[in-house]
Parts: C-alpha cells; sequence; structure tokens
C-alpha cells in the first residue's frame, strides 16, 4: 500500500516539525509515502518552518494557500496533489498520533474487503475539555440517528481512505464531517478502528463549539438532500451472443 500523508495546518508553527518527525517514524522505514503538509493561508511562522523541513525530509511536500481557506479545502488540496492511491489525513495540532497510521494499514489488510474504502479514527479516549467532549459525543449521536452511518466518530481528523473514491465525491466545505455517510452513499464501506488521541501541547483550537455547530446542522440539511436524490444503480453488460 502506497500511501500520501496529507496535514491540513493553519497557524500552528509549533506543532509542525515534531509532527513531520512522528511521520517519517511512524512510516519511513515502512512502504512507499510521502507527506503533503497544506499550509491553509498561515499567517505565523508555519510556513517557514515547513520550507525548512523540506530540506531534511525528501518525502515531504509543501502547498500553500494565500489565504485560509478553511479545513475542508486545504484536505481536498492536498488528496488532489496526492501521488498515491491511498489517503492517510491528520490534524495539524499533533493530537492525532502518526504511529495509528500502520494500524489502520494493518486493520485494512485484515478485513480482506476490496469494497472497503475508509477506516475512520474512532478517539475512544478523548484528550479534551469536559464540554468539548460533551458537545462532540451530542454532535455524533445527532448525526447518527439522521444519517445512519454506523460512525461513532466523524470527527477524528485520522482517517485512511481511497483517494479516487474521495475525488468522486461532491465537495462543499466541511466534507470531512460527513464522509463516512457520503462513501457509504457512493457504494463503499467503513469501518471505525479505535486510535490514540493526545493532548493539545501547543496553539489553541481553531474551532469553537457554536460556530461548529451551526455550520454542522447546515451541512447536516445539505447531506440529507444528497442522500434523498442520489441513487446508485447495479449495472450489467449484456454479452453478445
Amino acid at each position: 500500500m502506497k500511501i500520501s500523508v496529507v496535514v491540513p495546518v493553519h497557524n500552528e508553527t509549533d506543532n509542525v516539525e515534531l509532527l513531520i518527525e512522528e511521520i517519517h517514524r511512524a512510516l519511513g522505514d515502512g512502504e512507499a509515502y510521502e507527506m503533503i503538509f497544506v499550509d491553509d493561508g498561515s499567517t505565523d511562522d508555519t510556513g517557514v518552518k515547513l520550507q525548512g523541513a523540506m530540506q531534511e525530509y525528501p518525502t515531504l511536500r509543501v502547498l500553500t494557500h494565500q489565504r485560509s481557506c478553511g479545513q475542508s479545502r486545504a484536505v481536498h488540496t492536498g488528496v488532489s496533489a496526492a501521488r498515491y492511491p491511498w489517503i492517510a489525513t491528520l490534524d495539524g495540532d499533533g493530537q492525532n498520533d502518526p504511529a495509528d497510521i500502520p494500524n489502520l494499514v494493518a486493520a485494512w489488510h485484515a478485513q480482506n474487503d476490496s469494497q472497503l474504502w475508509m477506516l475512520a479514527g474512532f478517539r475512544h479516549k478523548r484528550n479534551d475539555t469536559g464540554w468539548r467532549k460533551f458537545s462532540s459525543k451530542f454532535a455524533n449521536a445527532v448525526r447518527q440517528s439522521i444519517l445512519h452511518d454506523a460512525t461513532p466518530d466523524t470527527g477524528c481528523g485520522l482517517k485512511l481512505f481511497l483517494r479516487d473514491k474521495f475525488l468522486a465525491l461532491p465537495y462543499f466545505d466541511h466534507i470531512h464531517r460527513f464522509l463516512p455517510a457520503l462513501i457509504r452513499m457512493a457504494g463503499g464501506h467503513v469501518i471505525s478502528v479505535k486510535v490514540n488521541h493526545r493532548p493539545r501541547n501547543f496553539g489553541t483550537s481553531k474551532y469553537g463549539t457554536l460556530d461548529r455547530a451551526l455550520v454542522g446542522i447546515v451541512d447536516l440539511l445539505g447531506v440529507v438532500w444528497l442522500k434523498k436524490r442520489h441513487s446508485l444503480p447495479i449495472v450489467s453488460e449484456i454479452q453478445r451472443g
């Protein structure tokens, strides 16, 4: 399995170098991989740190947005530029553990399922504030009750999925929170795998719970609309007699 690791970052100057080193440590001795960091319009020294790291890590590629376009667009930019068929995504704040990427790969091999297009990380032990844990659990419960995506934690940034299947999905902002439902809608299988979740050591969260809830409601209604208007035909070809 050849993997492109896509990491969207915005003002993560204190996290990027350590995260690059951890990804290299997790995958450097394994199968072919590349790291793609997408600097989403950072206004600190994130871009400088990434440019410096390129001298040390030949597998590192850096893409930049002139202005911030959001996490979903940064992920889409990285996936579009990726060279390999499998994509692993990580949040840029260091809370996802790159050491879990090989575990997702092992879980995919263990399933032996050609329709398994996505493996979603499940942060079963969250290292967040009590309010953030509650709001995330509530949002996941509401989403599951409406979309029936059978995924306990769609907000986890750590995912492994097929590049071509992702790019075939209809794009919209915040799509990363609804990928399991969209993948299932397209005919793929999705499983959740327990992963590590670490405390944020540097910087602050770029998202508040209220603004996330408001846009989440709108996006959820949009995904429901997509599901109601989507059909998945069963196609067969008539052979010549």
